[in-house]
């Protein structure tokens, strides 16, 4: 082990001592301990997405204002309230925390928050379910013309969801829940359910977005149209989608 000598004024191998003696440590620990914290980081977990981190810290403004909150809910709650607000002895509890500034105990602020779905991923899973609501107008012509699109090529068109083991595409598959609400999208509901309620089981969102680009790219080579059909598939189109399902690496194997 390398031994350090090191020249300071006495002022500061005063201060030093004492904040050693405060930590119950020797001088030497001390100082060991202050170097290897400049030169070897804190390990810190990474947050996968989902996770929302409990803040190490709060402004004064914010841990008053949610204390308010947690006093005015223990008041109005009911004595055997067992929902997600719990009751008005665990409102205190919060309370109380964020009063006394117990920072190890900020999580109880976060617990239950997702991180942000980004504007981006939202406008994503919105431009995915348009791609397949033109998709499904498209194969449902062919059906009412009595020239029914191949099942196997409908099945590789059809919405199959996000996959809910993955933090990010779970997030997504609450987001189109959310934008499914009522009545909206109602064309895409029957292929939600089919698929255990949107849930692939396998990660789908590299394959929807190589759908995409595809279907972008045939749209963006039309003419300007009026009316519903302008904007719907042809057979060829339909199957070009289709097959942008697999990795172009892989599309040379297929066909061979």
């Amino acid at each position: 082990m390398a031994v350090l000598n090191i020249r300071v004024d006495d002022h500061v191998r005063d201060q030093l001592k004492e904040m050693a003696d405060d930590h119950g440590l020797t001088l030497s620990e001390h100082v060991r301990n202050l170097l290897m914290e400049s030169v070897v980081p804190v390990f810190e977990s990474d947050v996968r997405h989902g996770d929302e981190p409990a803040p190490q810290s709060m402004r004064l403004a914010d841990r008053q204002v949610l204390s308010l909150l947690h006093r005015i809910l223990a008041r109005v709650l009911p004595e055997d309230g067992n929902d997600v607000d719990g009751d008005s002895e665990y409102q205190l509890m919060r309370a109380t925390i964020l009063e006394a500034g117990f920072t190890g105990e900020y999580w109880y602020e976060t617990a239950g928050f997702q991180t942000e779905l980004s504007k981006r991923d939202c406008a994503r899973v919105s431009d995915i379910l348009q791609m397949f609501r033109i998709v499904t107008y498209s194969i449902d012509r062919f059906a009412k013309a009595g020239s029914p699109v191949d099942e196997d090529l409908a099945r590789r068109l059809e919405f199959k969801g996000f996959d809910h083991n993955d933090s990010l595409e779970g997030h997504m598959a609450s987001y189109v829940e959310f934008l499914m609400r009522d009545d909206r999208w109602s064309e895409l509901k029957p292929q939600v359910e089919r698929n255990d309620r949107g849930n692939s089981h396998s990660l789908m969102l590299d394959v929807y977005l190589r759908m995409l680009s595809e279907y972008r790219r045939i749209m963006d080579g039309r003419s300007r149209g009026h009316g519903r059909d302008s904007y719907l598939l042809s057979l060829d189109e339909l199957q070009q989608i289709a097959d942008a399902r697999v990795h172009p690496s892989r599309r040379g194997a297929m066909r061979d």
